[in-house]
């Protein structure tokens, strides 16, 4: 059963108790009425009366100024001031039976409904019964003595009657409108005031005609008629005027910008403008169906269930300025029903603020929709759905405003490794594919409150909210990143997606762009170190904000030489001899004193002095290696080469002219280029590379071992050196893998024909099991710190053991005979480290 079916069978249900009551209150009134006055119509006179009585107060009941409520119409009528005059001349049993004889003929003539026609009966009779008993107790008797006496009794007599008739109709007509009673007592209580003091005045001057002469009541008439129409008039002048006011306040009421609130506030006010049963709004273009009444929506849905009431239906069709169909208004009632002239101009007029509301919440709908759309997008990443930078930096920063107490704040940031693989090799469709798939494990891994962001390319990050403590984070990241390490099925193939992490707790300040520089600060020391996650470490940070002040100083440090070179030597593992030496440039800032060079390279490389810097530093260790060789000592110098020095195609002839200038041969330097050098794909660096191999100068491949590639890059650029990294030089004493990976490198320089040095030589230990490994070469503090080049003239004046040239002792007595691995070679005449040496 529906909404409003429930509504109507519970009015019905409070209706009926009281018409019974009313009915059952005629039939005692009738009863106590023939008990009081029991005479019977006995002569011609007293029959000729009844029938003047059924006469005048049929005529009167026809006598009406309907008014409608839904499908039922009431109507003010003249039957009080014919029942008043009824029992003021006759005994009040034949008045009551008079006007149920009269209602019952006038209710078969215009046939209405059976209850309708009970409780219009029984009303009046208990009017008729309630007027003559009032008359009856203060003795009246017709014709009365004096006019006054007559005018107070009758007015008495017709107050009453007129109170039982609010009392007994207005509760009925609250409940079939479904208003308050007390609201319905309060409606139109002037105009109904006024019709009843008409109406007894014309009772009263109909008795008072009857008094004096009976011929004069054919100025009765004419008389009511006029006050009839007058009164008539009035009450539909009132009725056109509040149904204007209930109009502008409906209209009011559709100024409203949501669609929802329009189509139900349009279903209510229509069903109390027009006293409908049921409005039904069935908008065209989206087949939405609202129906209710005035005080609850019964359905609102798409697929249109017909409705359940029966009876007329009043349809108005909605159209827009421009002729377009909006859809469709419709009244229901549940009887026969048709609008009055104005009625229709009010349901059409309604029709058309119905239309104009339904266009403009449509219209801010659809731009609210954009405005989320964008506001989406703005936050969004468009291939992926997760939050991007712009929406991770605004979340973050307010969760930093809460972390006191809402718990620790971490962000972790996560790289793919080798994606650009994926999109080289199957295309970027397949790329898009793999990140959708990253993206989504992410989201299903990630707690609740946490957020999944997307920065850009195949970099993604997650901000943790709320963890107990810092720790939690590192668990919450490996997590996530074994979630992406199962395999990801495109296309019929597996593909394993590997990540590096970088983890950072909220810092006390600096907010969330700091945040997200030690998350990558963090990420990139994974990546470095082989590992799938680092967290963040102030110590070793080399990208603090005091050195973003450095990038000032660079020009007057250049012009005021204040960068120095260092020194430290490559030494034979088998002799102690010095064969090589690599330079390591420092900055003595005046006011911070010493600064590593990995505190300022960086700045260095992003600045328009780095050409001057390289030329700096390299002036300094070509001046060096002529300072030794005069001394007798000719040693190569080793310098590093920063990545964006192969960018630049003229950094070949700067580096000649150097030599030229300082008059030494291309095979006394040596160029130490990083391994994890991914700029050797380049074309560019190919030839820069090329250039200086076919010069003569030497090149070495550092750190080797270290990187994703490393055979791919030897294959690529043309080394004459490998060095070993220091990691493996530090676990060979516990690791068996690092020393396999020591023998392989050996091994593989051997087989190609290259020089190998050993970085980190720290102890006796290491140095006698990297020589019996077969690494000719290393370098490390079990020889000599970086120092100054007059200092290493010096120790090299001095020697180990007092042999110039030297620095440890042999691990052989000279002239011994010692069996060596196979496929030894003597030390190299290389050398070790410098700076970075810029283009």
């Amino acid at each position: 059963m529906s909404q409003g079916q429930r509504n109507d069978n519970e009015t019905d249900q409070r209706l009926q108790p009281l018409l019974g009551l009313v009915a059952v209150s005629a039939v005692l009134a009738t009863v106590l009425s023939l008990l009081n006055t029991p005479r019977p119509p006995r002569s011609y006179d007293d029959l000729v009366m009844v029938l003047a009585l059924i006469l005048t107060i049929t005529v009167s009941a026809s006598v009406q100024a309907p008014i409608r409520i839904r499908s039922t119409t009431h109507a003010i009528t003249w039957n009080d001031t014919a029942i008043v005059i009824g029992v003021a001349v006759a005994p009040t049993s034949w008045v009551v039976l008079c006007t149920g004889v009269s209602l019952a003929i006038l209710s078969r003539v215009h046939r209405t409904p059976p209850i309708k026609a009970i409780f219009n009966i029984s009303k009046n009779m208990l009017v008729a019964a309630a007027a003559g008993t009032t008359l009856t107790l203060v003795d009246w008797v017709w014709p009365p003595r004096g006019l006054d006496q007559m005018i107070g009794l009758v007015a008495l007599a017709y107050t009453v009657a007129a109170l039982v008739d609010e009392i007994v109709a207005m509760p009925v007509i609250a409940l079939a409108a479904r208003r308050k009673i007390r609201q319905q007592f309060s409606a139109n209580w002037d105009l109904r005031l006024v019709g009843y003091a008409v109406r007894f005045v014309v009772a009263v001057l109909t008795l008072i005609l009857l008094k004096v002469d009976v011929r004069l009541l054919v100025a009765i008439p004419p008389l009511a008629l006029s006050l009839h129409l007058t009164y008539s008039t009035r009450v539909r002048a009132r009725a056109e005027r509040q149904a204007w006011q209930d109009l502008a306040h409906t209209t009011d009421a559709l100024n409203v910008v949501d669609i929802n609130a329009v189509l139900h506030t349009a279903v209510a006010q229509a069903a109390n403008l027009f006293s409908a049963d049921e409005v039904e709004v069935e908008l065209r273009e989206s087949r939405r169906t609202v129906r209710g009444n005035s005080e609850t929506v019964t359905y609102d849905g798409f697929a249109s269930q017909p409705s359940t009431v029966n009876g007329s239906v009043i349809p108005m069709e909605m159209k827009g300025y421009d002729g377009s169909h909006i859809g469709m208004l419709r009244l229901r009632f549940r009887g026969p029903v048709k609008l009055s002239e104005r009625e229709q101009y009010t349901l059409r007029t309604f029709a058309s603020a119905l239309c104009t509301a339904v266009r403009n919440a449509s219209a801010y709908a659809e731009l609210n929709r954009v405005a989320e759309e964008h506001a989406h997008a703005a936050a969004h990443d468009a291939l992926t759905g997760l939050a991007n930078r712009r929406q991770l930096l605004d979340r973050g920063a307010e969760q930093l405003g809460q972390r006191r107490t809402e718990g620790v704040v971490a962000l972790l940031l996560i790289d793919l490794n080798h994606f650009k693989e994926v999109n080289d090799t199957l295309g970027h469709a397949a790329g898009d594919r793999v990140l959708i798939q990253v993206a989504e494990r992410l989201r299903g891994a990630v707690h609740g409150e946490d957020l999944v962001a997307r920065l850009g390319g195949d970099e993604f990050a997650v901000l943790f909210h709320g963890l107990p403590a810092p720790a939690v984070a590192a668990h919450r990241a490996e997590t996530l990143l074994t979630a992406l390490h199962e395999p990801i099925e495109l296309d019929g193939m597996r593909i394993s997606v590997e990540a590096s992490g970088g983890i950072a707790v909220a810092p006390s300040s600096g907010g969330m762009t700091e945040l997200l520089r030690r998350a990558d600060v963090a990420m990139y020391q994974a990546k470095r170190a082989g590992r799938r996650i680092a967290t963040y470490a102030p110590t070793r940070d080399t990208a603090d904000l005091g050195r973003l002040s450095l990038g000032g100083d660079l020009p007057r440090a250049v012009a005021d030489h204040e960068f120095t070179v260092n020194f430290q030597p490559i030494v034979d593992l088998g002799s102690g001899e010095v064969v090589a030496a690599e330079a390591l440039a420092r900055w003595r800032h005046p006011a911070r004193g010493t600064i590593d060079p990995l505190r300022f390279l960086e700045t260095v490389e992003r600045s328009g002095l780095l050409p001057a810097f390289a030329e700096a530093v390299l002036d300094q260790s070509l001046i060096a290696v002529n300072t030794w060789r005069e001394a007798g000592f000719d040693l190569p110098v080793a310098v590093n080469v920063s990545p964006r020095s192969l960018l630049d195609a003229r950094f070949p002839g700067s580096v000649l002219a150097r030599l030229r200038a300082h008059d030494l041969p291309p095979d006394r330097l040596v160029l130490e280029l990083t391994e994890t050098l991914t700029l050797s794909q380049l074309e560019v660096v190919d030839q820069v590379l090329g250039q200086l191999r076919d010069a003569g100068i030497q090149l070495a491949l550092d750190d080797f071992g270290t990187g994703y590639s490393s055979l791919s890059v030897l294959s690529r650029i043309p080394v004459h050196e490998l060095k070993i990294d220091r990691g493996f030089v530090t676990a060979m004493e516990t690791s068996a893998e690092a020393t396999a990976v020591i023998r392989s490198t050996v091994d593989l320089g051997r087989s190609l024909n290259l020089s190998v040095v050993a970085e980190g030589v720290e102890s006796e230990p290491q140095r006698r099991a990297l020589w019996e490994l077969g690494c000719a070469a290393g370098q490390g503090h079990l020889f000599a710190r970086p120092m100054p080049a007059a200092r290493l003239l010096a120790a090299l004046h001095q020697g180990a053991g007092g042999r110039p040239g030297t620095l440890a002792p042999a691990l052989h007595d000279e002239g011994a005979v010692v069996r060596l691995s196979p496929g030894r070679r003597p030390g190299p005449r290389r050398a070790e480290r410098l700076p970075h040496l810029p283009a």
